[in-house]
């Protein structure tokens, strides 16, 4: 398996974000979140999307779910 790509919260955007998880990649989004800064891991295992953030595991059945998480928790562009 390949090092993920690490990026900034908003550096790519929705689909492009979506795109490479669904192309089988890891990505490492580099948040603040209450002065602190934070990473979460993005990926998808074919089925289900996951989130791991610091404190739990997000897990998201569908393209739309995740788009909706990404965009709701600025880990991507509009």
């Amino acid at each position: 398996m390949s090092e993920p790509r690490t990026v900034s919260a908003g550096e790519l955007a929705v689909e492009e974000l979506l795109d490479r998880l669904e192309a089988g990649e890891r990505v490492v989004v580099r948040t603040e979140f209450l002065g602190t800064d934070h990473e979460v891991t993005l990926r998808y295992d074919g089925s289900t999307f996951y989130c791991d953030t610091p404190t739990r595991l997000h897990r998201h059945e569908s393209r739309e779910t995740m788009r909706t998480c990404l965009e709701n928790q600025g880990y991507a562009s509009q």
